[in-house]
């Protein structure tokens, strides 16, 4: 048969990069015992609402499982586990980040900030305030996230990060309802709470702005 007498089809693409991948995943573990695995754990060292911390992780670990299971910072929320509803949103280094998405070994030496380290039952976020004054939340799951994009939303304005809405990329973006409908786009709040959620965050910014 003549390389030119082979037919390569869309399907057969699809189905050999499949089969590469799955045989990828399954060699290295291939006579790797349970303990063997369990052993393969990496030293992380972080800060983490202004407190350091030295860990070991699986290398597998994400920066979401390492806040919930490892730390027992439970605050942060696992949604979709797919970086689509932005309920595990943090703020890494002053820019927010979904932590499902990221594995925990690639956050040596950053400041990460989460829910909790935002504010405290007595001396709350000027943020959350806000979410209880407009009565920004229904069920709460979604909240947590809510807020920290919220506040790093509020950052990115300050701080003249362009958005897709400007028509303008180098001038100063505007602290209106458009903009901050965009930036907070990809927190999805299931309840419907997003008039409320906007009341909010325009009651705080409008504010600072």
């Amino acid at each position: 048969m003549k390389p030119s007498d082979i037919k390569v089809s869309r399907r057969t693409v699809l189905i050999g990069t499949a089969a590469t991948a799955a045989i990828a995943s399954v060699r290295p573990s291939l006579g790797a015992t349970g303990d063997e695995v369990a052993a393969a754990r990496m030293p992380l060292s972080l800060s983490i609402n202004r407190r350091s911390y030295d860990v070991e992780v699986d290398p597998r670990t994400t920066l979401l499982d390492l806040l919930r299971e490892n730390l027992k910072l439970t605050g942060t929320k696992k949604g979709c586990d797919h970086g689509q509803c932005g309920a595990c949103t943090v703020i890494v280094n002053g820019r927010r980040i979904n932590s499902c998405l990221s594995l925990a070994l690639m956050h040596q030496g950053d400041e990460c900030t989460t829910i909790e380290g935002l504010g405290e039952p007595d001396r709350l976020h000027e943020v959350q305030s806000a979410f209880i004054k407009h009565d920004a939340f229904q069920c709460g799951y979604c909240t947590p996230g809510q807020i920290c994009s919220s506040v790093a939303v509020m950052d990115e304005i300050k701080r003249g990060v362009p958005s897709h809405v400007m028509a303008d990329v180098a001038a100063q973006p505007g602290f209106t309802e458009t903009e901050v409908r965009e930036r907070m786009s990809g927190n999805i709040c299931r309840c419907g709470a997003y008039s409320n959620i906007l009341d909010a965050i325009m009651d705080v910014g409008g504010a600072t702005s």
